[in-house]
């Protein structure tokens, strides 16, 4: 049979997905599975949104413009003068989820070759598009100790290299829940501007910060900066409509939005039904987010406790998204997530989640840490901690020898 590519071979796989088999046998045999791998929310999506694709009056579903419909574009920039943004509906780019736009701007800023500097850990499909954009991911490791926050600037300065083209972020942080403040992102947009660099930051979990000492401050924000910055946005978490694949390219870099509609006119358009619900939940209640955020905060702070209460496991509370990473006290991640799938069961249930390894671009890191995603309402997810609780208990007993339990909790 004919080879398959050396890219191809090389591709990343996604630590959020690689399970799903497994997944679906346990689901199979009768367990039930407490999804704790992906950023799926349980919250219900806006009703507005749904009942505007079900209304839709369309006797042809054409192609829209490539850059996303007018009608649209033109409402985004009330949604984000509420966090002080002003832009107007030519610096936006609707894409196919903030995926899409995570592509389009790699291709767009880096020839191949050249490198992004990123922290990690990192949102783990960053690797994959670097993959398919033929450019390196350099990494900035934080640590759990810290709270993952950013380095240094001597640090950043440190690790630009020649090749390094951009700064790639991701605020409020996926994985770790890291909440970049004010005063870091004015410091990196002092490296930004002294290199010149981009500076791309994705910002799709902005609504979703719980320090009441210190508000979301956007990249969008920073002075001086409009040739630099492009924001990467999405509505897939904001209103739990992961399916609508709407997301968007924010900058007011003239050239760059010109060089990137190449792209966005390649692939046609971006969903037509996905784009019609998008501008529905545009006239959603400031009410609605309060309520959400609420809620997520109750469901982080109950995940945050319990993970706290069990012997070995080491964690911090995050202040943004809804993510905790966490090192557990096992030998290897990939083995033990699997292993609570495969062999692993806790009055008939089990929980999937998502090895810390596929996180980081430093080979060997993150080999006992694990993301939690808490988007599960608080009577599922106290039931997925106790699960965890017991499968900690099982599987360094059966599974991980004395010497190596030893090795996990003391470091021995």
């Amino acid at each position: 049979m004919p080879s398959i590519s050396n890219r191809g071979e090389a591709a990343h796989s996604s630590p959020i997905r690689k399970l799903a088999a497994a997944a679906d046998h346990a689901k199979q045999s009768g367990k039930k599975v407490y999804h704790l791998n992906i950023g799926q929310p349980d919250i219900h999506t806006p009703e507005v949104g749904l009942e505007a694709v079900r209304r839709a009056q369309l006797d042809i579903l054409a192609y829209s413009p490539s850059n996303g419909n007018l009608s649209l574009r033109e409402k985004m920039p009330a949604y984000y003068q509420k966090f002080g943004i002003d832009i107007s509906p030519d610096d936006i780019l609707v894409t196919s989820g903030a995926s899409e736009g995570v592509l389009f701007t790699l291709l767009a800023c880096l020839d191949a070759g050249e490198a992004v500097l990123s922290p990690e850990p990192l949102y783990a499909n960053y690797l994959g598009f670097a993959d398919m954009a033929d450019v390196q991911v350099k990494p900035i490791t934080t640590t759990i100790e810290t709270g993952f926050a950013l380095p240094d600037i001597a640090a950043f300065h440190k690790a630009i290299t020649p090749d390094v083209k951009a700064i790639l972020l991701c605020n409020p942080n996926n994985p770790t829940g890291a909440l970049y403040s004010e005063s870091t992102l004015r410091a990196l947009a002092e490296i930004v501007l002294d290199r010149d660099l981009y500076l791309i930051v994705d910002e799709v979990y902005r609504e979703f910060c719980y320090r009441d000492d210190a508000a979301f401050f956007s990249a969008l924000n920073l002075p001086g900066l409009e040739e630099h910055v492009v924001v990467l946005d999405s509505i897939s978490k904001r209103y739990s409509a992961c399916g609508a694949r709407i997301g968007a390219i924010i900058t007011r870099n003239e050239a760059l939005r010109t060089t990137i509609q190449k792209y966005a006119e390649t692939r046609l358009s971006p969903p037509s039904f996905g784009q019609i619900f998008a501008e529905a939940t545009l006239q959603i209640e400031d009410s609605y987010f309060e309520t959400v955020i609420a809620e997520y905060r109750k469901r982080r702070d109950l995940l945050f406790n319990r993970l706290q209460a069990m012997p070995g496991v080491k964690c911090y509370q995050p202040e943004g998204a809804f993510y905790v990473f966490a090192e557990l006290p096992i030998d290897d991640a990939d083995r033990f997530c699997r292993w609570l799938l495969e062999d692993f069961s806790y009055q008939n249930q089990t929980i999937m989640l998502a090895p810390g390894s596929g996180f980081y671009a430093t080979p060997g890191l993150g080999r006992r840490e694990v993301r939690f995603a808490y988007v599960l309402n608080t009577t599922d997810l106290n039931a997925a901690m106790d699960c965890l609780e017991k499968a900690l208990e099982v599987y360094v007993r059966q599974v991980v020898s004395v010497d190596d339990f030893q090795e996990v909790i003391f470091g021995k």
